[in-house]
């Protein structure tokens, strides 16, 4: 790609325009922030690491929304962050905002872009841009799966002691406390992850997946995530950017999948060159099935508050 921008200087965006340029999965990475001076300030910083990291990826800011003119792939990370005890949907309202504004700035100065939104709730902020710009779902999808598989990863790496390359993990649902970790599909060299732990184990583990964000918001008090949230989404570019055709779980709106439309949500998809090419529906139990739809209740009781 030529050039990518990421719209909010914020810590996610900082620890995501330094992971993009160090990759060189672009020419250009361009951080834009409404704040004066803070997308230049947080550019020159990583640019000024190009020789200790041995990247040619050029790095600049502006407050200009003119500046993602042209951008091949827009990350959307701006908005207002959690704080101890907030839950994502506490945040719902403003970052609303924030998000309306930011389409109409993609729509006019980057129309043919890519979007990946990490902006939270990302179920409810991914399913408003795509209603507000009206693009085709391919073109508009969110981060939550990746990160949370990741965590549900290190998690079990943590418990087993096996390494976490072995680790396949697949998750499902709203990005919070109702998301589904599916650990009937997860494995350990391909060896179902319920042959090397038990039960209550894997119950912990649950729970501490569906708590991550919480849990690191919790220990750090001034900030939530950034790195590994960051992680996540250079392997989302990194599918696209290189046309891996990787199955990874993402926040896609629904067109009938699991039997729902007019919903974004957490599931599997096909990531490559096209975006988000396709939706992978897998056969749930009646447990899963119970739980997706609680989930899927969950995002659509937000969505309500937006429409």
């Amino acid at each position: 790609m030529k050039k990518i921008t990421i719209v909010g200087a914020g810590r996610v965006g900082e620890s995501t325009a330094q992971s993009l340029a160090i990759a060189e999965y672009s020419h250009e990475v361009v951080l834009m922030d409404v704040r004066e001076d803070a997308a230049k300030g947080v550019a020159l910083d990583i640019q000024e690491s190009a020789i200790l990291f041995g990247f040619d990826t050029k790095v600049y800011g502006d407050q200009d929304s003119k500046v993602m003119t042209g951008s091949d792939m827009v990350v959307i990370t701006a908005g207002l962050p959690r704080k101890p005890g907030m839950s994502r949907s506490d945040v719902l309202e403003a970052n609303l905002e924030v998000i309306r504004g930011v389409a109409r700035d993609v729509m006019r100065y980057a129309p043919d872009a890519i979007v990946i939104l990490v902006t939270n709730p990302v179920d409810i902020m991914t399913y408003a841009f795509r209603k507000i710009t009206g693009w085709p779902r391919n073109r508009v999808f969110g981060l939550s799966g990746v990160l949370d598989a990741a965590r549900m990863a290190s998690f079990i790496a943590m418990e087993s002691g096996f390494s976490i390359k072995d680790i396949s993990p697949m998750v499902l649902g709203g990005h919070g406390d109702s998301m589904v970790p599916m650990t009937r599909f997860t494995t350990i060299s391909g060896i179902p992850v319920e042959n090397f732990l038990d039960q209550a184990t894997i119950n912990r583990i649950v729970d501490r997946t569906r708590n991550g964000g919480a849990e690191i918001l919790a220990l750090k008090k001034t900030s939530s995530a950034n790195d590994s949230p960051a992680a996540a989404v250079a392997s989302m570019i990194d599918a696209v950017c290189n046309n891996r055709k990787r199955v990874m779980p993402c926040v896609a709106v629904l067109e009938g999948e699991y039997g729902y439309s007019d919903l974004a949500i957490g599931v599997p998809v096909v990531l490559g060159a096209g975006g988000m090419e396709r939706v992978i529906e897998l056969k749930l139990n009646e447990g899963e099935a119970r739980m997706f739809k609680e989930s899927a209740e969950q995002v659509q009781k937000d969505i309500r508050l937006i429409k």
